[in-house]
């Protein structure tokens, strides 16, 4: 009591100290540092799956306060958080028992103080093997054919998980069957397995890997319980009736049984089968019977089959039957005869034991003995057999074959005349004989070589194909079994169309031609079966200006007399019946030039000249002419109306000389002392320049007599002109002058 005591007071004695303490360090602040962090792995970084993982934190923290800081310890795996533990110490732990596959990875711890934090680097865990896994079946006793459910699981572990499970027979250390399943989201897995026909007890293993990383862990392999295994029926057994030697003729039976448990839900099917052959069955009893008269041909193997859904079980045995007597052998004199030869055919039996023989053609009984002749006809081919018997044993013989040969036919070789053959398409020529036996070999051959062959099975007509390229005789000659020779037809003269093959227009002499000469055109074809139309055609004209139909390679056309309208380019078709309408050949392209002659050149020469010579004669008149007419007016304008009067009023005449006028160029309109208007001649053009050149006339005195002479001034106009008309001018001054003198 005084020890509860004790322990009470120095509790409260302690939170007093601590009260004081905080009390007096009020108002300070506490500095702090992380020194370090380190994390140990206990008992190491690889351990066994099922051991206990402890984890270790150690915290160096460094503070001016008496009292250690509460921090933050945080434990991670793979950056992710696994616990959170505040502490004053400088030491935690984290405790992972029992460790599994899912707890391998990368870890470590982190310390935070306040807003300080430092981490320690990561440590890697490896968690070694899986843990046991555990295999449960459904039931412990099975019938064959039965399934069995295995389920396997690891309830520790975390899927994925990857499971093999194995059947096995037991004291047999290879595994019968062997089936391997991956659960990606369950740690476990159910399997079934189907009970053999051979299982007797049976048990099953199972073994988990996981995959952690790069590695592989993989578990013990664990067994389950045993199975046993009953029978749902037995293996078959064969019985045979009679038992010993069995002889042809004997009544055998083929019996197969099979004990059925009375856990079957149904009798099994049983099967008898003679080699491949399935002979006798029945699945509503315990046994199946195959029963028949022994003969030699029952000879061999037998196979007895017990099938119930997925069991089968066999079993085999060889029946042996002695022989009564051989087979019977069929003989002819001849196998292939012309029709009316004789037929000879015998059956006999080695040992020649007593037999009952008949001879049968098909199913139809010719001759009831060992022997058979007759004189043979078409219908007599076919196979022959012979039939022996004795007692209840019945043996056919081998099978012969009879062929009764027909001779044939003269053939006969036609084709469809209806219509016209054309060069390179193809003829069908018909060969036929309508009596003989077949096959029958069909040869067609042309004058040069053998076209083709064939057989034909029937009396109906073999057709050959053949492109023939001009006029051609066939025939065909046919052949069978007959002993006689080939049989040969008629000769067939087929009449080959050719088309026209190409086409040519030339021009006789030249393509340049001479204007009033004859244009010869000729059109030719290199091949071409007669009548063949030809037809001409100038330019781009869409009808031709000249057709005909010749039984000849080539067509002429001419004109006599070539003119400028026949200048052009040319072409010509040709065809007949053997081409069609959209198959029409079209020769080359001519082009024609027509000239004039050289006589008429020579004409219009002439008749050109001499329009330019007329043309010019009359232009030259023409201009005569009028230059008269102009010399004509000057002279009548140039008289005075008016005589010129001297200071007296009187007429005065002028004793200029002609020489001063032909000088001065005198003008008689000067006389009255007047100026000439510059627009006096309005016929002249107004840019003429004008000067004025001051001339003296002394004028006689009449009644002064020829010693006295009086001056006067003229004002003579000179005009800047033609020549010509300064010419004109001046003539027609000096006629004035001479007029008036």
């Amino acid at each position: 009591m005084q020890l509860r005591w004790t322990q009470r007071g120095m509790m409260w004695l302690g939170a007093l100290l601590t009260l004081l303490l905080c009390s007096s360090l009020k108002g300070q602040e506490n500095s702090f540092t992380i020194n370090s962090i380190h994390m140990q792995i206990l008992p190491q970084n690889t351990v066994q799956n099922g051991e206990n993982l402890t984890l270790q934190c150690l915290v160096d923290v460094s503070t001016t306060s008496p009292v250690q800081p509460l921090h933050q310890v945080l434990f991670y795996k793979d950056d992710v958080l696994l616990r959170n533990i505040s502490s004053r110490t400088n030491r935690e732990s984290y405790l992972i028992p029992h460790v599994r596959v899912c707890d391998s990875g990368r870890y470590k711890c982190t310390v935070k103080l306040n807003n300080k934090e430092k981490a320690t680097p990561e440590y890697e865990v490896w968690v070694k093997g899986v843990s046991d896994p555990r295999v449960t079946l459904d039931k412990k006793e099975v019938i064959e054919g039965g399934v069995v459910v295995v389920n396997c699981s690891v309830p520790e572990e975390k899927a994925p998980v990857h499971f093999t499970i194995e059947k096995f027979e037991l004291n047999i250390r290879s595994a019968k069957k062997k089936r391997e399943k991956t659960s990606q989201n369950q740690n476990f897995v159910t399997l079934e397995f189907t009970v053999e026909e051979q299982d007797r007890a049976i048990f099953f293993q199972c073994q988990a890997k996981i995959f952690s990383g790069s590695n592989v862990e993989s578990s013990r392999p664990m067994r389950s319980e045993l199975v046993t295994v009953r029978e749902s029926f037995s293996n078959p057994k064969f019985h045979i009736i009679p038992e010993g030697k069995i002889t042809e003729g004997d009544d055998l039976q083929v019996k197969c049984t099979v004990q059925v448990t009375h856990q079957a839900q149904s009798f099994p099917e049983i099967i008898i089968q003679k080699d491949r052959e399935i002979v006798a069955h029945n699945s509503l009893s315990s046994e199946a019977v195959y029963s028949v008269m022994a003969t030699t041909e029952h000879n061999g193997n037998y196979t007895c089959k017990v099938e119930a859904s997925r069991i089968s079980k066999v079993s085999s045995i060889v029946v042996n039957i002695t022989e009564l007597f051989s087979k019977p052998k069929l003989e002819s004199s001849a196998t292939h005869l012309d029709q009316g030869e004789n037929l000879n055919l015998w059956c006999s039996i080695p040992g020649a034991p007593p037999a009952n023989f008949t001879i049968q053609k098909g199913g139809m009984t010719v001759s009831q003995t060992q022997n058979f002749s007759k004189r043979v006809a078409e219908w007599d081919s076919g196979l022959y057999t012979c039939v022996a018997g004795v007692g209840r044993v019945v043996k056919r013989s081998n099978t012969v074959q009879i062929t009764v040969c027909e001779m044939l036919s003269k053939p006969s070789i036609f084709h469809d005349s209806r219509s016209e053959v054309i060069k390179g398409q193809t003829i069908e020529v018909s060969c036929q004989s309508i009596n003989g036996t077949a096959p029958i070999f069909y040869q067609l051959s042309n004058t040069s070589k053998p076209v083709a062959n064939q057989s034909m099975g029937s009396n109906e007509p073999a057709i050959f194909r053949d492109k023939p390229t001009k006029d051609v005789e066939y025939w065909c000659s046919a052949d069978n079994c007959h002993s006689h020779s080939k049989m040969f037809s008629e000769v067939l003269r087929v009449k080959v169309i050719a088309p026209v093959d190409e086409a040519k227009l030339s021009i006789l002499l030249k393509e340049e031609v001479e204007s009033g000469m004859p244009i010869v055109l000729r059109c030719s074809v290199s091949e071409g079966s007669s009548p063949i139309t030809y037809k001409f055609y100038k330019g781009k004209e869409s009808k031709p200006f000249h057709q005909e139909t010749l039984n000849a390679t080539l067509a002429i056309w001419h004109e006599d007399t070539a003119s400028k309208e026949h200048e052009g380019q040319y072409y010509c078709t040709a065809s007949n019946r053997a081409n069609l309408s959209k198959h029409v050949i079209q020769s080359n392209t001519l082009t024609i030039r027509v000239y004039l002659a050289p006589w008429k050149k020579g004409l219009i020469a002439v008749v050109v000249i001499g329009v330019i010579i007329a043309t010019l004669v009359f232009g030259a008149r023409c201009y005569f002419l009028k230059k008269a007419k102009a010399k004509q007016m000057p002279v009548e304008m140039s008289r005075p109306a008016v005589p010129l009067l001297n200071s007296n009023n009187e007429k005065t005449l002028s004793d200029a000389s002609t020489e001063a006028d032909r000088h001065y160029g005198f003008n008689e309109d000067v006389g009255n002392h007047a100026m000439k208007p510059l627009n006096e001649n309005k016929a002249e053009p107004l840019t003429l320049d004008v000067e004025y050149t001051e001339v003296e006339v002394t004028s006689p005195e009449p009644h002064r007599g020829l010693g006295t002479k009086g001056t006067e001034t003229v004002y003579s106009e000179i005009r800047k002109a033609d020549p010509v008309d300064s010419l004109k001018r001046n003539y027609s001054n000096r006629q004035g002058n001479f007029s008036k003198t």
